[in-house]
């Protein structure tokens, strides 16, 4: 994970905050679903984090299930509660803005996980365009540079945009990839992956490769060929997610995936946001984390996500 403090900039770091730094009291947490392993590996990662600082923090975590209105309560609610932070991975990135702006009015630091929000005060995410391009250039490595090949796309927030154009940088830079499809929505789940791939497998005689923008989409996308009789296809995603390590270990269509860190990411952004409010800022509000693959072979010495 890269911060932006540097060990050897820590004392200076130490030394730039107030003699006597402001109280982290209250964090709210939203987050996509709490059915959900991966916000729930991010949401722990913030509150292990306020904890850290303050082992009285009021925590509250809760899940929007997906209903925009239901994060716009949710945000309100805490602005009420008078929470100092408040950590978002927003249903949609844009009309969430006026919400964030009310935090901000009242004074409260808001912190976006996973996907950007523009007017944020801080943004933490997986550099999903890396992320895109390295589970791609692996669909072409394994076809030595010459297949059919469909990009899964999904819900249009930053990071899905970010990784389908990664991964579209890759197939556009060989010409013997053949894009079949790149705008069909596997709605980030298994159940919207395997309707786009019974689909995209009737429409097509024959797909080499498969880029599912995130793990549930791929997983997905394994069933439906495997009930359609197809094999020798490639699948890979992003997140690399206890099911799709399970999945690598097993025997599935799944190759690889491009690993994202929920758990560290949360605790990154609450570091930074308690900075914030001790009127420390970030050289830049917006930190990449370095994605790596996970496939066949090295899954084995793959940590997962931390803080599981």
């Amino acid at each position: 994970m890269q911060f932006r403090i540097l060990p050897a900039l820590a004392l200076l770091a130490m030394s730039s905050m107030p003699l006597q730094a402001k109280d982290l009291n209250g964090i709210g947490i939203s987050v996509g679903s709490l059915g959900n392993p991966y916000y729930v590996a991010l949401a722990k990662g913030a509150e292990d984090a306020a904890k850290a600082i303050n082992p009285n923090v009021r925590a509250t975590t809760l899940g929007f299930e997906l209903d925009l209105n239901k994060q716009f309560e949710q945000i309100d609610n805490f602005i009420a509660a008078g929470v100092e932070l408040i950590v978002i991975t927003p249903g949609d990135p844009v009309a969430i803005e006026p919400a964030v702006a009310r935090a901000q009015a009242a004074g409260i630091k808001v912190l976006a996980v996973d996907t950007g929000v523009a007017n944020a005060d801080i943004i933490v995410t997986t550099d999903n365009v890396k992320a895109g391009a390295i589970a791609c250039q692996f669909i072409v490595d394994q076809l030595e540079g010459k297949g059919d090949v469909v990009i899964q796309n999904g819900p249009q927030n930053s990071a899905v945009i970010d990784r389908v154009k990664g991964c579209k940088e890759v197939f556009a830079a060989n010409s013997g990839i053949n894009v079949l499809a790149d705008n069909q929505d596997g709605k980030s789940s298994r159940e919207g992956g395997m309707a786009v791939m019974l689909s995209d497998l009737t429409r097509f005689p024959t797909i080499d490769g498969v880029f599912a923008c995130c793990d549930p989409q791929a997983l997905g996308s394994d069933l439906a060929a495997k009930q359609l009789g197809r094999d020798g296809i490639i699948i890979t995603s992003v997140d690399g997610a206890p099911d799709i390590v399970e999945a690598l270990k097993s025997d599935t269509l799944v190759q690889a995936s491009a690993s994202q860190d929920p758990y560290g990411m949360a605790q990154l952004a609450v570091k930074l946001g308690y900075d914030l409010i001790n009127d420390k800022a970030p050289e830049n509000k917006l930190t990449l984390v370095e994605p790596k693959l996970v496939t066949r072979e090295n899954v084995n010495d793959y940590a997962g996500w931390t803080g599981r």
